[in-house]
């Protein structure tokens, strides 16, 4: 019985990532996402002229040997996409050479890259400013005034708030992002969340001078939903609002339903948000103005722990916004299945 033929054309088409087959330094086959990748027909084409990376060559002179390799791969296609380029030999002793694209995995390491060097900002800031201030009381004991005493210590205790509150929003986006696989299932009355939220943010409402208005729709269905997540969702909004609202403005609290969600948005009347910042305010530690937000207390966390929360709840989350008007956060939630 005659041996097989492999289409080799076809199996390269198969492959989800750009794929080419190479022999005696010129490539024999390529399927289409290696011709889009790399440009143009391949076929016949030398691998020099087709590959300028100098790794990427360096790793090709090898793939006669018996060893499958991986070489990491950056600016191959003239873009700042990172690739891993595969080489194996075949049995004919052709050489295949597949191109994964690694980008996303490159930015997820990126993105846990920063974010760490991030917390550790956010935590050494108030800390350095706390062993300053805890070093001079205890070695100037005798030389401080009362009254310097008092605000050195309160210094001290306002920073030692600031690291806890950092510290405690960090536990709370972990399990928030642990829990993300599981849907909520608890079917939830959000009027009695909005109306806890609103008393709670009373006390700092009146300090800016700043009305809390009430709009929420009557029979407003349940939502399935956590229900200390939801409530750490309208804290985070309402107290955002409040910070970044002028002072003696209103805040705004609207609940209603919109087909299968309901539909909860918190609006300021501050000074917005640049269209080219919008994308990013959901960010970790991502912030608009940092000399600002850390004057009013925030973390820079808020916004990152509503957007997971949202997406816990399988609920979309909008953000508009208008420099000078203000911003609203929009929210939709499913309503719970009875």
């Amino acid at each position: 019985m005659p041996a097989a033929t492999i289409d080799t054309p076809a199996l390269l088409e198969g492959l989800s990532e750009a794929a080419l087959i190479a022999s005696e330094w010129r490539v024999l086959s390529a399927n289409a996402a290696a011709q889009t990748l790399l440009g143009g027909e391949l076929e016949g084409a030398p691998l020099d002229a087709v590959i300028s990376h100098p790794a990427a060559l360096e790793a090709l002179e090898r793939c006669g040997s018996d060893d499958d390799e991986e070489v990491e791969l950056t600016g191959l296609d003239g873009t700042r996409r990172a690739w891993l380029m595969r080489t194996a030999r075949l049995a004919d002793g052709t050489c295949l050479v597949r191109f994964v694209d690694r980008s996303e995995a490159r930015a997820a390491e990126q993105m846990r890259v920063d974010f760490v060097a991030n917390a550790s900002h956010e935590l050494r800031t108030p800390l350095s400013t706390l062993i300053g201030y805890a070093e001079t009381l205890r070695e100037q004991a005798d030389e401080i005034d009362p009254n310097t005493r008092e605000r050195f210590l309160a210094i001290v205790h306002d920073e030692a708030r600031r690291m806890q509150r950092v510290v405690e929003d960090l536990i709370s986006l972990s399990r928030i992002e642990a829990e993300k696989f599981t849907a909520p299932t608890d079917a939830v009355a959000l009027e009695p969340l909005i109306d806890h939220t609103i008393e709670s943010a009373t006390r700092i409402a009146d300090e800016r001078g700043s009305a809390l208005v009430r709009e929420v729709a009557d029979g407003l269905p349940r939502i399935g939903a956590d229900r200390s997540q939801i409530l750490q969702l309208l804290d985070n909004l309402v107290e955002n609002a409040l910070r970044y609202g002028e002072p003696g403005t209103p805040v705004t609290v609207s609940a209603y339903v919109e087909g299968t969600m309901v539909h909860l948005s918190v609006r300021d009347e501050g000074e917005g948000i640049a269209p080219d910042h919008i994308a990013r305010v959901t960010e970790r530690f991502y912030r608009v103005d940092t000399g600002r937000s850390r004057s009013l207390g925030g973390t820079g966390l808020g916004l990152a722990i509503v957007k997971h929360i949202v997406e816990r709840h399988r609920g979309r989350l909008n953000i508009e916004s208008e420099l000078g008007k203000g911003t609203c956060v929009h929210v939709f939630l499913p309503v719970a299945v009875s």
